[in-house]
């Protein structure tokens, strides 16, 4: 008898919820008997290490010494300056992300998302960090949301291969998709600041509100979209304007008309008419 014959006709089908927990960043499974997670551990085995019981007819595998301690996030922000300011093409900066072990997230994603699109457009995109899609393939906004995208760059005459370099606050997928922590946002802070630094755009754009107060310092996006402001890239002073997330529009439809004004904006710009 297979898992799915063993519920009733109208349970969901096992596979799917297990697919379903793993979206929602459920990495972790309870025992039926409750435990108080709070209370002191159990006495340890006469090697220091807790106790294992054995499978029947298999012996207890070894106990594995608890991992190290997470690095601080004081110091995981100091060490992503450091090896970020070290990089000085986006090449080395991608490999100095890939190698960076200071968040968390990087442990829950299937992949680093770096950037796509053409780093000598004019315009750099910055989203908020990888959804399931882009997390799966390493590329951002390439779900529903990149779609959209792609179709509001298209109605500018824009396109991500020839006219857009676009990349994301954090690389690193929240579990769930959850928004990120302002602790996590200030560890990716300085990798994305020298991506910018280093693509060098002429003008700025921050897709949704954690990007555009993480690296604009706007709160409230409905508030702050549209308008323009000056972004120091350290080398040079840009253009910046933040506009709503896709993700955003797809819930809210009809705020789509308030992305379209902050399109035409960025479009006269382009053009020097603003």
């Amino acid at each position: 008898m297979s898992l799915s014959d063993a519920v009733g006709p109208d349970a969901p089908d096992p596979y799917e919820l297990l697919s379903w927990y793993a979206e929602m960043g459920v990495t972790e499974a309870l025992d039926e008997t409750p435990r108080n997670h709070f209370a002191d551990p159990a006495p340890a085995g006469g090697n220091g290490q807790p106790r294992l019981r054995s499978l029947p007819g298999r012996p207890a595998a070894p106990a594995r010494p608890m991992a190290a301690a997470a690095t601080a996030p004081d110091d995981a922000a100091l060490s992503a300056k450091a090896l970020a300011r070290e990089a000085r093409t986006l090449d080395e900066l991608k490999t100095a992300l890939a190698g960076f072990e200071g968040c968390a997230l990087k442990a829950t994603a299937k992949n680093l998302v770096f950037a796509d699109g053409n780093p000598e457009g004019r315009v750099m995109m910055v989203g908020e960090a990888p959804g399931a899609d882009e997390d799966r393939i390493g590329l951002p906004f390439v779900g529903r949301s990149g779609q959209l995208l792609d179709r509001m760059l298209a109605a500018i005459g824009l396109s991500r291969k020839d006219d857009v370099y676009i990349a994301n606050l954090l690389p690193w997928r929240p579990p769930g998709n959850r928004t990120p922590t302002p602790q996590e946002v200030a560890i990716c802070l300085p990798f994305i600041q020298r991506q910018i630094e280093l693509a060098d755009p002429d003008i700025l754009v921050c897709v949704g509100g954690p990007s555009a107060q993480g690296l604009l310092g706007f709160t409230g996006i409905l508030r702050s979209r549209g308008k323009w402001v000056e972004y120091d890239t350290g080398a040079r002073r840009i253009r910046a304007i933040a506009t709503l997330h896709p993700a955003y529009l797809l819930r809210r439809p009809l705020d789509k008309r308030l992305a379209w004004r902050d399109l035409r904006a960025l479009k006269a710009a382009l053009d020097g008419k603003n």
